[in-house]
């Protein structure tokens, strides 16, 4: 019945599926949620665009993925800017001269590069583990203070066990700027996710609250392949065991006042705060409306990380040496699966931001087309 069927209505889906339809190609979408976009889904609460699987804010230096969603959405232009509250003091992030300043009183960036070359003479040779690539990085003082506790929350294991690859992309600016992303192409789409993703799939027939595991050889049947964007071991019955994932958790209030926080993201760095983040939705668009108007409530989120287990939703995935063995003899019988491609940040088990996700789709859909097209 159908040239292909995507399951899941994320990034990864719905641009496949946007392409393959583009191709003259017949698509049918699934999803086991009750809303299309995956975790980028958005819904409006109180006038606010709410991010209901946590904040997410599209940074890109791809310009083939900015024009390729220019098609979809008009992006506005938030530029993350976080801040980090330790015990009551607050400092900016990323890491730049404002951070140096608060944090040791220095004032230009010689003063600051000497405070951070003497805390970290004492790590030498390459860094072994997270600990070791932070102070490397920032020394001692912004290490203890504004990356252990966070990133302990965070992942649920001491940094000293965690791999130093997960913070080489750590922002470090001897400059006074607070752009964390500091990528050319930033924002986040004015009327929220979900309406580009409904736009991504206009045309294309879309199956909400759909399980295709429990329905996979009736779902296989209506289509010539498949595009899976699922956990690849649960495509697998998990029979070689449960590839490890931190979940989050969101404790989210509506507050009958105009402003909690004065900024979209605050991070709490302690290790006693048991929450990792705030999130105060409106700011990703200025505090006002469609139309320009202040909005008198405001929505906030906490998050809690936590270590993921059955019937939870997987976030993160944990690619320490352990986990890429077992996702290593998962893709070799995915490899075996020749109607099926696996595809995305479960799909593909990678931590994946979501220009890369979007770019992944896009190149695995140039072969598929192609490769249909000459067959």
């Amino acid at each position: 019945m159908y040239d292909y069927l995507v399951v899941g209505s994320g990034l990864y889906g719905a641009t496949f599926a946007q392409q393959a339809k583009a191709h003259g190609k017949s698509v049918l979408v699934i999803d086991k949620r009750p809303n299309i976009a995956g975790n980028v889904y958005t819904e409006k609460v109180e006038g606010i665009n709410f991010h209901k699987y946590g904040a997410h804010i599209f940074h890109t230096n791809n310009r083939e993925v900015w024009e390729y969603l220019q098609q979809f959405t008009v992006f506005n232009r938030f530029t993350n800017s976080p801040v980090a509250n330790y015990k009551g003091e607050l400092y900016s992030m990323p890491f730049n001269m404002y951070t140096f300043n608060k944090m040791w009183g220095v004032v230009t960036p010689e003063e600051a590069q000497a405070k951070i070359d003497e805390q970290r003479k004492e790590i030498t040779g390459e860094p072994q583990n997270l600990e070791e690539q932070a102070i490397s990085l920032v020394g001692w003082d912004i290490y203890e203070k504004l990356v252990k506790g966070y990133t302990e929350k965070q992942w649920g294991r001491d940094c000293k066990e965690l791999p130093a690859f997960i913070i080489k992309r750590l922002p470090v600016r001897l400059i006074f700027d607070n752009n964390y992303f500091n990528a050319l192409y930033q924002g986040i789409p004015v009327g929220g996710y979900a309406m580009m993703v409904t736009n991504m799939l206009d045309g294309i027939e879309v199956r909400l609250g759909v399980d295709y595991l429990e329905k996979k050889n009736e779902l296989d049947a209506l289509a010539e392949k498949v595009i899976y964007t699922g956990p690849i071991d649960a495509y697998f019955g998990y029979k070689l065991g449960y590839l490890e994932y931190r979940s989050v958790r969101f404790e989210n209030e509506i507050l009958d006042k105009p402003n909690f926080q004065g900024n979209a993201a605050v991070n709490y760095t302690d290790r006693e705060t048991p929450w990792t983040r705030i999130i105060e939705h409106k700011w990703f668009e200025f505090g006002k409306d469609e139309n320009g108007n202040d909005l008198p409530k405001t929505i906030i989120s906490r998050e809690y990380s936590s270590e993921w287990k059955p019937g939870d939703e997987p976030y993160y995935p944990v690619n320490d040496e352990k986990n890429g063995q077992l996702y290593a003899e998962y893709k070799k019988l995915a490899d075996g699966e020749k109607k099926v491609i696996f595809g995305g940040r479960l799909g593909e088990y990678k931590y994946y931001d979501m220009d890369a996700v979007i770019a992944s789709a896009l190149e695995m859909s140039k072969r598929e087309l192609k490769q249909k097209e000459l067959i």
